[in-house]
C-alpha cells in the first residue's frame, strides 16, 4: 500500500478530506491486540468511539481503495441509523465506482437502508433486481436472493 496506493493523489486527497488516518504496527500493543492486527495491511473504518464498522486485510489498488473507504464510511452511518448519510455514500459508489468490488455491497446496503428508514420492503426487492442484472455472480446478489419473493 505504501508503494502504490497511499501515494496516489486521489487516495491522499480522499483520506485527508474524509478520515483521520492512524497507523498501528502489528507488534504495537495494546492497540494491535484490541483490533486483532495480526497481518498487514489491516484496514479498519472506526467511528469516534473506536467501534469498527468495516475491516479487511490485504492490498487495495487505488481505484478499489476509495470505494472501499466510502463503503466503510457509509456502513458507519448505517450502523448509527443515519440512513440519509449512509445512502449518500452508497450512491457515490454506485454512481462513480460501479465497476469496483464495493459496488454490489453498496447496492445491497442501499436496499436495506431504504427499507430500515421507511419500513417498506419494496427497496429490498429493487436491490435484488438491480443486483441480479448488474452483478449476477456477486455474493451480495446471492445474499439478496430471498428478497425476490417480496410482493
Amino acid at each position: 500500500m505504501d508503494a502504490v496506493t497511499y501515494p496516489d493523489d486521489a487516495v491522499t486527497t480522499f483520506i485527508n478530506q474524509n478520515l483521520v488516518p492512524l497507523r498501528i504496527p502489528s507488534d504495537q500493543q495494546p492497540l494491535a491486540g484490541k483490533y486483532g492486527v495480526t497481518w498487514t495491511p489491516a484496514l479498519f473504518i472506526l467511528d469516534r468511539e473506536g467501534r469498527t464498522h468495516q475491516a479487511t486485510v490485504g492490498f487495495f489498488a487505488p481505484d478499489q481503495f476509495i470505494p472501499w473507504l466510502l463503503l466503510g464510511i457509509g456502513n458507519m452511518y448505517f450502523h448509527q441509523d443515519d440512513f440519509t448519510k449512509a445512502l449518500d455514500h452508497y450512491a457515490k459508489i454506485i454512481a462513480d465506482h460501479a465497476d469496483s468490488d464495493a459496488a454490489p455491497e453498496a447496492l445491497f446496503q442501499t436496499g436495506v437502508a431504504r427499507y430500515k428508514s421507511s419500513g417498506n420492503p419494496g427497496p429490498l426487492k429493487e436491490a435484488y433486481e438491480h443486483l441480479s442484472k448488474a452483478y449476477p455472480e456477486s455474493t451480495w446478489t446471492k445474499r439478496a436472493y430471498p428478497y425476490r419473493l417480496i410482493q
